[in-house]
């Protein structure tokens, strides 16, 4: 963990001394091009604004190429004024295609920077296409009234074969409890005396 965090230190301590070298160049170059004053610090913030808008661009990873443009754009000028003031310009007589370009250099950077923080990306699906509502829509047709269902009178004999002697036996348990509670046998009280299963019970009930 230590080690870890040794090598982030590093690592920020590399980067805030180039950006602090690349400030200082760009303010130099500004300054020598004529901008005096807060004028000459603004440069080199507008330049750094471009270069992180353009790599945030890069970073989502939509419009690369307009993130690519304005990345080589403004490295371009960060390595522009590093290089020139390396001694390979005199200071004291910047020539005048250098203050064009130093004069001109706010408006592309306004361009550059309201393109990548306000151009849209299209709207992605996630692969659903869009829905034709009227094809997939119900027809919307009259419905006619359903005419109820034939019922169907049960038969009078059920199609349960149920054994002669099985029959006999029934008629005597029917007797039995006709005798005692003085009231034919029903049914479910038939099913229960012989232990037999509904349907067949109907068919016995049917043949007393």
């Amino acid at each position: 963990m230590r080690a870890q965090l040794a090598r982030v230190d590093a690592v920020l301590v590399q980067a805030l001394i180039a950006a602090a070298l690349s400030f200082a160049h760009l303010h130099d170059i500004a300054s020598a091009a004529g901008q005096d004053g807060w004028k000459a610090w603004a440069y080199p913030i507008s330049v750094d604004l471009l270069l992180v808008a353009a790599w945030r661009r890069l970073r989502t990873g939509d419009a690369k190429a307009s993130g690519w443009c304005w990345f080589v754009i403004a490295l371009t000028a960060s390595l522009g004024a590093n290089v020139a003031t390396a001694g390979l310009l005199d200071l004291g007589d910047v020539p005048a295609w250098l203050r064009i370009l130093v004069a001109g250099w706010p408006a592309v950077a306004f361009l550059g920077g309201t393109l990548l923080a306000h151009s849209t990306t299209p709207a992605t699906t996630n692969g659903i296409g869009a829905v034709d509502v009227q094809d997939d829509a119900p027809e919307c047709t009259p419905e006619t009234p359903k005419q109820p269902a034939a019922i169907e009178t049960p038969p009078d004999h059920p199609a349960v074969p149920v054994p002669a002697a099985l029959i006999e036996h029934a008629r005597k348990v029917a007797a039995e409890h006709h005798t005692r509670t003085g009231a034919p046998i029903d049914v479910p009280t038939l099913r229960a005396r012989l232990g037999v299963p509904a349907p067949m019970a109907e068919a016995i009930a049917a043949h007393l």
